[in-house]
């Protein structure tokens, strides 16, 4: 009999994890690298970066870090390529790069302040997918999850070019799932709720509300908590492994329940 948690084996993988120096995408990298696979930590923020990826190596694990713009198609192109030639291939792409952006009624917001969210948190994750999907195509097929949020489902009344951008990569996971399905390539996206990140905790500390924010949200989530970056990375792993071979075009919302109200 097949011992059940082989499903979860993902020796002989290779990951790129796009802002991965802190939260869900370095929590996300040490997961993978955990169940085997050899991980490309990818961010702007080197001293993060290299430091997760040296973690990583110190528990045992295989990773490297690459400072990379996600904005940028030039550094994308040839990031991907030293990533396959450093580790013989690349079949799991967890586009997770994001930033909030200004906290500004629709009308407020300045055109450049939008370009900067979109750029980032959508062309970026465009341009890594358009880079993977020919190494995914020689390694056989390859497995792809773009970080969206539970507000990519759900709307809210604030950070407007946020809630755009995740919506926006929810479907276009599901448009490349579609255009993808026969090269053996699947393509989901992931719907956090509220979690524990240095972005909510700059969030708590720009609002003053510090500690008493995060009681808050707890409150208002079905669980009765905000939860961890382990929560996500764990269903990252399920999509991207063996476990989730029948599984794309789907959305897997992590949110504690607040979905479901």
């Amino acid at each position: 009999m097949e011992y059940p948690y082989s499903l979860f084996d993902l020796r002989g993988k290779v990951a790129a994890i796009t802002g991965a120096a802190r939260g869900i995408g370095a929590e996300t990298a040490r997961v993978l690298a955990a169940a085997g696979a050899k991980v490309a930590v990818l961010d702007v923020l080197e001293a993060d970066g290299k430091a997760t990826a040296e973690a990583i190596c110190a528990e045992g694990g295989e990773a490297e870090f690459w400072k990379l713009d996600v904005t940028s198609e030039s550094d994308v192109k040839r990031v991907f390529a030293e990533i396959a030639a450093r580790f013989g291939g690349l079949g799991i792409l967890v586009n997770n790069a994001g930033i909030e952006g200004p906290n500004a009624p629709t009308h407020e917001l300045a055109l450049e302040q939008w370009q900067q969210v979109m750029a980032v948190n959508v062309t970026g994750t465009f341009l890594c997918t358009k880079h993977a999907i020919g190494h995914m195509e020689r390694a056989g097929g390859g497995a792809i999850v773009n970080v969206s949020s539970m507000y990519g489902i759900a709307g809210g009344p604030d950070v407007p070019p946020y809630h755009a951008s995740k919506a926006a990569v929810r479907m276009m996971a599901k448009t490349d799932a579609m255009l993808y399905a026969g090269k053996g390539i699947r393509a989901n996206s992931i719907h956090p709720g509220y979690i524990r990140t240095p972005m909510l905790e700059h969030v708590a500390q720009a609002s003053g509300q510090g500690e008493a924010l995060f009681d808050y949200l707890g409150g208002q989530t079905p669980a009765g908590k905000v939860g961890q970056p382990r929560d996500i990375a764990a269903g990252i792993l399920y999509l991207v492994s063996d476990a989730g071979r029948y599984v794309t075009g789907a959305e897997l919302v992590i949110d504690g329940g607040y979905t479901a109200r």
